[in-house]
């Protein structure tokens, strides 16, 4: 089942991006930035109530979201639990009346299996960057930005 996230659930998903983030494939997040952005988040649940997914659809500027903080937990993966997290955010981004969607990966067969297309990083607005400095890797990303438009 995926649903939007809890209070309860931010210790999982902190768990989640941080065992992704040690192995920098994507950004880590702090305890305190989960809660500032609860809202922005969605999770798959199992049956028996734990965790096993996470992303968030971040509004960027005026049409355009970003699709960040997706990761499952690698003893579930190959379910489609990726792809059913990601095809929420979508549906979510619609509600929004927000038909530009774009992320930032490393899984490039992934989102293009989705529909996303390959595109330049200077297209995104700067403010898109402002996360980037946080990062390990920053000035020196190596992250593709793709882009989905309805």
């Amino acid at each position: 089942m995926i649903r939007k996230a809890k209070i309860g659930d931010v210790q999982e998903i902190h768990s989640i991006l941080s065992h992704y983030g040690s192995q920098g494939v994507l950004l880590s997040r702090s305890l305190s930035d989960l809660y500032d952005h609860l809202r922005d988040y969605a999770v798959h649940e199992d049956e028996n109530g734990s965790v096993t997914g996470v992303v968030a659809l971040n509004v960027s500027w005026e049409n355009l979201a970003e699709i960040r903080s997706l990761a499952v937990r690698e003893e579930c993966q190959g379910q489609g639990i990726g792809r059913r997290l990601v095809e929420f955010c979508l549906s979510d981004a619609i509600t929004l009346g927000i038909y530009r969607v774009f992320t930032l990966t490393y899984q490039e067969d992934f989102f293009a299996k989705m529909g996303f297309k390959r595109v330049d990083k200077s297209i995104l607005p700067h403010k898109v960057w402002s996360d980037c400095v946080r990062c390990p890797k920053f000035p020196n990303c190596d992250e593709i930005a793709m882009l989905m438009e309805f």
